[in-house]
């Protein structure tokens, strides 16, 4: 009896395990490359690392840095894709990957974007990065900069297109960082799914080095990158509905290997992990206290998207909590309350709930004018 009681434990146990964590378990994962990691884009949430935080060096994953500072000047009007830029002798001098840009020719922001993100053509980068900041070096400060802005710890760059040069150094975590802050800009996405296209009115092919674009369902982009001291390196991000992730692999021994190894992460995240966005509640007018009106409209800010395993959506737990006193005056758009969203007790999301108008508190002069209004209307 004791026996059988044991056996029936330990397979509740089992069981239990097995529905926590379904599929294969992070360490489970074969990945040839020394390191990776896998972060879901919306929320930033790292998914599965090895040795993230390593520090190497990650070749042509470095446009990644340089393309958002590119977009950032495009959004903001200093830059347009129809601009015609002319090469430099410094950028014509690149070697590695490129287009063979000579001194003085002229090329489109749009071309040389595709140049950049579908070859990896570093002298085309060094254009954008000279006319957007002035000069690479300027760009390249700007580039660490940004880079700092974002929480990359790992980072610091020497230049704007990845080439080997000492203490040019990332790692796959603050590659995750940047890609996700690329991705803001849904534009690079024309870029980045762009198999094949032309430069130089058709005399110049451009062949996508990603080749997952061909071959992985969802796949949107990102970048890849190899050079002798990087080894192959790719970032590449893909949507399945809801779910954005972002795969990182970094120093792979083959670019091969860096393919497979960043869709076995992409597989595990896919396999595992789902967002959804809940309906937000109806909210009620609720009391003021001391202003001309009794109570004051409200309106939730934007359903935010939650991160769960596969089969714990179901169990997404929702309170609200207002502000201690609701007093006059309220402005309109101020913070009187906050929606959470939790799963098994802890909390996986927020969004403030504010007024949706203004409330005056009561004076004696106000009063005495809606006391004259009541008089005049009787």
């Amino acid at each position: 009896m004791r026996k059988r009681f044991l056996l029936v434990c330990a397979a509740a146990l089992l069981l239990a395990v097995s529905l926590r964590v379904p599929g294969k378990a992070q360490e489970e994962l074969e990945l040839s490359a020394p390191s990776a990691v896998l972060m879901e884009a919306s929320t930033g949430r790292v998914l599965f690392e090895k040795n993230s935080h390593e520090i190497r060096p990650c070749a042509s994953i470095t446009k990644v840095m340089t393309l958002c500072l590119t977009f950032d000047a495009i959004d903001e009007g200093r830059l347009s894709l129809t601009d015609t830029l002319s090469a430099s002798a410094h950028a014509a001098s690149m070697g590695g990957s490129d287009i063979w840009l000579k001194e003085g020719e002229q090329m489109t922001v749009d071309d040389l974007l595709k140049a950049t993100v579908i070859m990896s053509a570093n002298d085309a980068a060094v254009v954008l990065a000279e006319h957007v900041a002035g000069s690479e070096t300027a760009f390249v400060a700007k580039m660490n900069e940004k880079a700092q802005q974002l929480g990359m710890k790992d980072t610091v760059f020497k230049n704007c297109n990845g080439l080997d040069e000492e203490g040019h150094v990332t790692s796959a975590h603050d590659v995750a960082l940047m890609s996700r802050e690329l991705i803001t800009h849904p534009q690079i996405f024309d870029y980045t799914l762009t198999w094949i296209d032309y430069v130089r009115d058709g005399e110049t092919q451009l062949v996508n080095t990603n080749k997952l674009i061909r071959s992985y369902q969802g796949i949107t982009g990102l970048k890849t990158g190899t050079t002798s001291k990087a080894g192959s390196c790719i970032t590449a991000t893909a949507q399945r509905g809801e779910l954005s992730l972002i795969s990182v692999i970094l120093g792979a021994d083959s670019t091969d290997h860096r393919f497979q190894d960043a869709a076995v992460l992409l597989d595990y995240g896919f396999a595992n992990w789902s967002v959804t966005v809940p309906e937000l509640p109806e909210l009620s007018p609720v009391p003021v206290k001391g202003g001309m009106e009794e109570t004051i409209p409200v309106k939730a800010g934007q359903a935010p998207k939650i991160l769960s395993r596969l089969g714990e959506a179901s169990g997404v737990e929702e309170r609200i909590e207002w502000r201690e006193e609701l007093k006059a005056p309220i402005e309109e758009g101020e913070q009187l309350g906050t929606i959470y969203y939790s799963i098994s007790g802890e909390t996986v999301a927020q969004i403030p709930i504010t007024a949706a108008e203004k409330v005056e508190p009561v004076t004696f002069s106000s009063s005495f004018f809606y006391l004259l209004c009541g008089l005049f209307r009787f």
